[in-house]
């Protein structure tokens, strides 16, 4: 493999850094582009946990769509609990306001016996819609998400990954 740089002129190792870069920042433009049009922070996530199974499970791929902002009860949205990073995909099990007063909205995973009154930040007791909701799911692809969740379980798996797709751009003639 390191006589295979070494072989490599100068220029043909540039032309396989910069393609190895745009390769990259490709794969971050559609996020971006995806991120505006769903207008959604995150318009795609993974299902974490079994909280609401049978509708979901460990591993879907969820698909969100955050333009819509009058959220049904029995809807599936995805919110950030403020101060933590992890979404959570639960149902709308209440609403309250809407029109003139801000949309506050009560969550309940199916796989659940309470509600999420318990995981809201401190002194919540209902989510805001416009400001704590990504989006609502509007479709899935089952168990495609495995791959997120073991790199996420395994943070090594990334390193590995990464070098690996480094040395193949950098490896592939053209």
């Amino acid at each position: 493999m390191l006589s295979s740089l070494s072989a490599l002129s100068p220029r043909q190792l540039l032309a396989q850094a910069l393609n190895f870069a745009l390769v990259l920042s490709t794969a971050f433009m559609l996020w971006k582009g995806l991120s505006v049009a769903t207008n959604s922070p995150s318009p795609i996530v993974v299902v974490l946990s079994g909280s609401m199974e049978p509708a979901f499970q460990r591993g879907d791929l969820l698909f969100l769509w955050n333009r819509g902002m009058d959220t049904q009860i029995g809807e599936i949205v995805v919110y950030n609990v403020k101060g933590k990073d992890i979404p959570i995909v639960h149902r709308v099990l209440r609403r309250y306001g809407g029109g003139d007063k801000p949309l506050q909205l009560l969550t309940k995973g199916d796989n659940n016996m309470a509600d999420d009154t318990e995981l809201y930040a401190r002194g919540q007791d209902y989510l805001n819609r416009a400001e704590d909701i990504i989006g609502s799911v509007v479709g899935y692809v089952p168990f495609v998400g495995y791959v997120t969740i073991l790199l996420s379980e395994h943070p090594w798996l990334k390193t590995v990954l990464l070098g690996m797709m480094g040395v193949m751009v950098v490896l592939q003639r053209e």
